[in-house]
């Protein structure tokens, strides 16, 4: 990789800036959730809403992730909601958490992001996981074969080809020297060409061990899915930090964690919001994914002994409660945890909480309203 391409990414796309009080820079990852007696139209405005109001007031990046044959979650795209946000948004970073590589060719990777950074210049991360982002089934017919596991184990040759592809830098005598991601570095070198040495950043993401020491030995920013899997992140940021070798990207570990917060005016009415997110992933899990219920449906659900045993596990991973109670959850965990950078996730039933919900966390923080 070009050491000044590395300098670029490790001055001013990886690392961010805590604001306010918080100890960390605060970041979004936004589900694109649907809810019931919602269209998927509304979600993806709310997502507009929910990157405008997160970069007027600070926050760092705003990610959305790759999902499939999901009701409640509008995100199968994430390059086209990106695009749809870069046109709405000025000065926040924008990415993916993440895009699931095994299901897509390395070039079309390279070209779609390589066209955000063209429409967004300097402010797109492009994050990456290995997982399929859905059921078995739904993965292969994205992946035209049954063969799943082959992809996951081939992930590191697709990130390896992914990245010459966006350095432009095959060796003479690659079958793909001559195969060029554009938008890319090739219009540079081409006769009147001018572009930017700048290409989005590759972080990689995990729930649990494989990315993060792969991560590690790149030397790669990573992120965590505390939000799912929040039993491995301390054991999994510990084995990114004993993997991690210096690189052109970084000089030391980054390492973000998502997590599912949600504050409001009261303890009460925060678990009114976040029960509705537990009652969609006992549907989930369940084999009954649908639209995100109300939170008049999720009171007056009937859990059984088992599900009310998952919705309690499930809700003690996830900070809520009022402003202050999520402020005090956050900094615990971020002390916890050592984590670089906080990602927060506010699943809800719609997007007036969820907004409302981001709005207070910035102000629990002192983090300025920058107009």
């Amino acid at each position: 990789m070009d050491e000044n391409r590395g300098e670029a990414n490790r001055d001013g796309q990886i690392r961010g800036t805590a604001g306010g009080t918080a100890s960390v820079p605060l970041s979004v990852l936004d589900l694109v959730t649907v809810g019931a007696g919602r269209t998927a139209s509304q979600a993806l405005r709310t997502s507009v809403d929910i990157a405008r109001l997160t970069e007027r007031r600070g926050f760092h990046r705003f990610w959305v992730a790759e999902h499939h044959s999901m009701p409640g979650v509008a995100s199968s795209s994430p390059a086209v909601i990106l695009a749809h946000l870069a046109a709405h948004t000025d000065r926040i970073r924008l990415g993916s958490g993440g895009v699931m590589l095994p299901n897509h060719a390395p070039l079309v990777i390279a070209e779609q992001f390589g066209t955000l950074e063209a429409m967004a210049p300097g402010r797109v991360d492009l994050g990456l996981g290995r997982a399929p982002g859905t059921d078995g089934a739904t993965a292969a017919a994205l992946r035209r074969t049954d063969r799943l596991n082959e992809g996951a184990d081939d992930f590191p040759q697709q990130l390896a080809e992914l990245t010459r592809f966006l350095d432009d830098d095959f060796p003479d005598g690659h079958p793909y020297a001559r195969i060029h991601a554009v938008p890319g570095p090739v219009q540079a070198t081409s006769p009147g060409g001018v572009q930017s040495p700048a290409r989005p950043p590759i972080w990689l993401l995990g729930s649990s061990g494989f990315s993060a020491r792969l991560a590690g030995v790149l030397g790669l920013p990573f992120a965590f899915a505390h939000h799912f899997s929040a039993r491995n992140t301390v054991p999994a940021l510990d084995l990114y930090r004993e993997s991690f070798t210096p690189s052109a990207v970084l000089d030391a570990p980054y390492a973000l964690i998502g997590v599912s917060a949600l504050a409001a005016e009261t303890e009460r009415e925060a678990r009114r919001q976040v029960l509705t997110g537990a009652l969609s992933m006992v549907r989930l899990r369940t084999g009954r994914p649908g639209l995100v219920p109300t939170p008049e449906e999720a009171e007056a659900y009937d859990f059984s002994p088992m599900e009310r045993e998952f919705v309690d596990s499930w809700l003690a991973d996830v900070v809520h409660g009022t402003p202050d109670e999520v402020r005090g959850g956050l900094d615990a965990l971020t002390k916890r945890t050592g984590a670089d950078e906080l990602m927060i996730t506010a699943n809800a039933h719609g997007g007036e909480a969820r907004l409302r919900s981001y709005e207070l966390i910035a102000d629990a923080y002192g983090l300025p309203d920058l107009g």
